[in-house]
Formats: C-alpha cells, structure tokens, sequence
C-alpha cells in the first residue's frame, strides 16, 4: 500500500472518529432513572409558587393578559432576537398543540435538560440553564399545578432563524459550556437562611441572571459578571445592574428591594417599567419571606459596574 493511501485512508478515519464524537458531544442527556424517581407526585399548591416564581405566564399566556387568562398558555409570545425570531409555544393542557399528552418525566427533562419528548434540543429562549437548578421536586409541584391549568388550542408558530442557528444539533455543545445545575454565587458557611434561599429563586426559577446578566457572542450568560446588568436581548434598551456596583442598586435596602418586588414602586417612588412589569406582577404573587430572601440574596451578590456599554449622551 503506498503512502499516500495509508495517509487518505488515516485521515478518513480521523474524519469519522471526529464526527463521531462530534455527534456524541451534541447527543440530548435525559435525566436518570434516580432522578426520575427523586420526582415524586407532585403538589399543585406547592407548584403554584413556582408557576409564579417562574414566570411561566409572562411569556405563555398572550400579551398583556390579566386574571384567569394569565393561565391560558397558548403561547405565541415571541422574542425578536439577533440571533432570529423565537416563539413561545403553547404549554396549556391541550393534548395537540400543547403538553396535555406530556408524563412528568417529559415535563422534567424538559425543564432541567432543555430536551423535548422527541429528543430534540430546546433553544435557550427557553430559560432551562437557570431551571436546571431547580429541585426535583420542585419540578414535579410545577407540573402538578400544570396540569390544573386549561387546555387551549391553537399551535404557535415556529421560530424564524438562519442558518447556522436553525440548527438544533448545535445546541448540544452550546449546553455543555452553559448549562450547570450548580449555583452561580458561592455563599459562605454563614450565610443566613433567606440568602441560601433568595439565590435558588433568583438564580433557579427565578432566572434573574438570563436577562440581568451580559452574554457573550454565542449568548452565554457572562457569571463572572452576574447580575451587572446588560442590553437588552431585543431593542436597543439595557436591562439594569441589580448588584450594588456602580449603577446599580447599591443604595437599596433589603426593604426597598422586597417592597420594590411587591409594589412596582422604587424607593423615590418611580414605577415599574418595560419587560419588567410582568416580572414584577409575578414576584407580588409570591409570599413576603420569598420576596425578602429574594432581597437578601441581592444584597449578597457580589458588586459589578454596568455590564453594558455606556449609552450615547444626546449632543448638547
């Protein structure tokens, strides 16, 4: 054999090692057998809690809705992106066009994973990086308070992306850099009990850091600077520094915090504005110790300056 087809044949070899692995890196994992046991049966008035903590209606529900109707999650929201269109689908209790046909299992990987009953990535649109630190059972209350929610039909559309991001395959390697169940901000051994728990809400259902924190080139959120704020995933606005660096919120108390999340009132008395409203609307539905732990864990974070550049000053 000669040298030159020992080399062709070697490379063709190292070509279809590489794809293989390649192919193996971008797999979708699902949880467990010990994890799907870890799930239990689920509380729906444990879940509700988490519905809200989740802001699961800001995006499912129609725009603007109000009352009953903000648990109509027909989806069709959709986040104009630079990456393309994404759509919210619908995840009311239709067994067609939404999760009605779903196991608990489903629903799960769904939420921790970014996987999709069929086996497909989900785009990260859909907050599971910060989901994935939830608890199990957590997740099974969720689905619990799910499943007391009405069916609606109607199939929202697809998203609208260009190639290279219209391929799911992909997502696979984006996971591996991106996703991490463990939490973002090390707590010491005396932290109080409302920090340990305001940082599983913010950064677990919560998923403060998703819109608070400034993303890289392919659009992985940027912890070494958590919380500093960001510009905006759609416009040309900036989503506000929430640490107590430079910019942010530095001057809030715990109490302004926790009333700010009850009221949609700032200590000088302006209002809730932008994308923040229904976030806001969501946080007054939790209870006040929650709230409040949100507010102590904020306190704890690490301060950063902005996370974004600065805006254009109009000409004098």
């Amino acid at each position: 054999m000669s040298m030159f087809r020992k080399l062709s044949l070697a490379a063709i070899a190292l070509c279809g090692v590489s794809a293989a692995a390649l192919w193996g890196l971008t797999s979708p994992t699902w949880l467990d057998g010990e994890a799907v046991a870890a799930l239990g049966p689920g509380d729906p008035v444990k879940g509700e809690r988490m519905f809200w903590a989740g802001g699961c209606a800001s995006c499912h529900a129609r725009p603007k809705s109000q009352g009953a109707a903000q648990l109509e999650l027909v989806g069709g929201v959709e986040l104009k992106t630079s990456f393309g269109v994404f759509v919210a689908p619908n995840i009311s209790q239709d067994v067609e066009d939404g999760i009605g046909g779903w196991s608990e299992a489903d629903f799960a990987n769904a939420v921790l994973k970014g996987v999709s009953p069929a086996g497909r990535h989900y785009y990260p649109a859909f907050p599971y990086p910060s989901y994935a630190r939830m608890q199990p059972a957590d997740v099974a209350d969720l689905f619990a308070f799910m499943k007391t929610l009405p069916a609606v039909s109607g199939k929202a559309p697809d998203h609208e992306l260009s190639f290279p991001f219209n391929i799911r395959r992909g997502i696979g390697l984006w996971k591996l850099l991106y996703v991490d169940s463990a939490p973002v901000i090390a707590l010491g051994e005396a932290a109080s009990e409302p920090e340990r728990l305001g940082r599983y809400l913010v950064e677990g259902p919560g998923h403060c850091g998703e819109c608070h924190s400034p993303r890289g080139f392919i659009g992985g959120t940027d912890e070494s600077r958590w919380l500093a704020g960001a510009v905006a995933a759609e416009g040309e606005g900036v989503v506000p520094n929430i640490t107590s660096g430079e910019g942010g919120i530095g001057s809030w108390s715990e109490a302004d915090i926790a009333g700010y999340l009850e009221t949609g009132f700032t200590p000088d008395f302006d209002s809730v504005g932008g994308s923040m409203v229904e976030v806001q609307k969501n946080m007054a539905k939790l209870s006040a110790e929650d709230r409040q732990a949100i507010a102590a864990y904020l306190k704890a974070v690490p301060p950063h300056p902005n996370g974004y550049p600065p805006r254009n000053q109009p000409e004098s």
